[in-house]
């Protein structure tokens, strides 16, 4: 039943002080407050990337597109540098940034709260942009989708 749900699809990325790229893909990724400006997102307690990430500090949050297909999957799955061959650039605070992303935000981890198996991450916004326009990617069913596919699946 929880699959009825359909959400957008971030991937999650960071950089260690000596310029180590991190990153993860989430189907979670969510705003939590205007005032102060807070988002959030819940990843796996045993991702490996994110116990990476987490000691950075910071995050920046990419907002996929609906043709990041391959960046979502690439980031989805665990191994080696998920960044190789990926065309990107940088956030304001340094943080790698994928290339053709609808938006951007960077954010500084304000809590990480332990629910079930999975981690609560709240992140404090430090600054964000709306790259460009387009559609998100989505994920729905077991499955990614753009907004396109949804409404013909509907009728």
């Amino acid at each position: 039943m929880l699959g009825c749900y359909p959400t957008g699809v971030c991937v999650i990325t960071s950089v260690s002080p000596d310029g180590e790229r991190w990153g993860l893909a989430v189907g979670t990724f969510t705003s939590i407050s205007l005032d102060p400006p807070l988002v959030g997102f819940l990843p796996d307690k045993r991702s490996s990337s994110w116990a990476q990430i987490e000691q950075t500090g910071r995050f920046c949050v990419n907002i996929l597109a609906d043709a990041q297909m391959d960046d979502c999957q690439r980031f989805a799955t665990r191994g080696a540098d998920k960044f190789e061959g990926v065309s990107h650039g940088h956030s304001p605070g340094g943080l790698p940034l994928l290339d053709d992303v609808l938006a951007w935000i960077e954010c500084d981890i304000a809590q990480v709260i332990e629910l079930g198996d999975h981690l609560m991450v709240v992140g404090a916004v430090t600054a964000m942009d709306k790259a460009r326009d387009g559609q998100p990617l989505l994920f729905h069913r077991g499955g990614y989708h753009t907004l396109d596919r949804l409404d013909k699946e509907s009728v």
